[in-house]
């Protein structure tokens, strides 16, 4: 197993299509703007395969590693136990610093505890802002999740929403439940979360269509990651229900949507600035010593996004880096 988690680590994971592996030759393709040494920076994500939120991630960071002369390695596993042992992996590569994720943190606490004892700097994005301090880690990067879903929450009071349904597609994410308690705190009508197995998505697509025929009062469906809204708009015109359907984050198809109107809003945490800030500032740390937050979250989100957005939203979708 250490074989191959060593490997794993040795070359960027293809998680896209052959656009984002275009894009990423291209920033190959670049030369560093420093002299500064060539450090090595791994960052573990809990990506599963095939999940365009994180190539946009990847990307992001993969410029900043050209930027700063910096050797990138990156590696992933949506099973929080494995996701561990890649950490141990990049620990036992001696890299000068590393980026990972807490979606489960129980499961990271240990080896990024041993990480830092090792004298390794590390940063945390994305998940588990509430523990990345406690962790040992220099700074958090990413939305507040319960403020990213007090603001979905908001949004649905606007357009006089009544019943909601927040769809969770990964069970055990911290930052999932975070969101759907944060539409809970700021909604004035009545939600409820609906589980489902995010890896499987006509599952997730008879899921949710049941639901709605069985409660016509929804009247809006909130999904948590952009592969999922097209599914949810398909489920609820199967359903023969009027819900409106919002989520979180952005891909072209999200953009289409919003575009053609069967997409209310989406809420873009910005992605590629989480990877491209998380490199730059371990460049920065190892370089100068500085690290920005003051031991506070560095935010990227959240932004609402609707229709009008859509079309200047298009170039960036295109090219993968919103």
């Amino acid at each position: 197993m250490g074989v191959v988690l060593s490997l794993a680590l040795t070359s960027c994971s293809s998680t896209g299509g052959k656009r984002a592996e275009e894009e990423r030759a291209k920033g190959a393709g670049g030369k560093a703007a420093v002299d500064t040494p060539r450090w090595k920076v791994a960052m573990i994500t809990h990506s599963g395969d095939g999940d365009t939120f994180w190539d946009i991630v990847q990307s992001g960071a993969e410029q900043a590693a050209v930027k700063d002369n910096i050797e990138f390695l990156y590696s992933h596993d949506k099973e929080a136990g494995k996701q561990a042992q890649l950490v141990q992996a990049a620990i036992d590569q001696d890299v000068d610093g590393i980026v990972v994720s807490l979606a489960k943190p129980a499961a990271m606490k240990a080896v990024v505890a041993k990480a830092v004892k090792s004298g390794i700097p590390v940063l945390t994005i994305n998940s588990g802002q509430d523990k990345s301090k406690s962790f040992g880690a220099l700074a958090h990067i990413g939305q507040d999740e319960v403020t990213a879903g007090e603001a979905v929450g908001e949004e649905l009071n606007e357009r006089d929403r009544k019943k909601a349904v927040c769809v969770l597609h990964e069970q055990g994410n911290v930052g999932h439940e975070e969101r759907c308690d944060g539409v809970r705190e700021k909604f004035d009508g009545k939600i409820e979360n609906l589980y489902v197995e995010g890896t499987n998505m006509p599952s997730v697509e008879s899921s949710l269509e049941s639901k709605l025929q069985s409660d016509p009062d929804i009247d809006s469906v909130v999904t948590l990651g952009a592969p999922f809204a097209g599914t949810a708009a398909k489920a609820a015109d199967q359903a023969g229900s009027d819900a409106q359907i919002s989520t979180f984050d952005l891909n072209e198809k999200v953009v289409s949507g919003l575009q053609d109107e069967s997409i209310t809003f989406a809420v873009d945490q910005q992605p590629y600035l989480q990877g491209y800030q998380a490199v730059d500032l371990l460049w920065l740390y190892l370089y100068n010593s500085t690290m920005l937050g003051g031991g506070e979250p560095v935010l990227t989100g959240p932004q609402v996004l609707t229709g009008e957005d859509a079309d200047a939203l298009e170039e960036y979708t295109g090219r993968g880096t919103r």
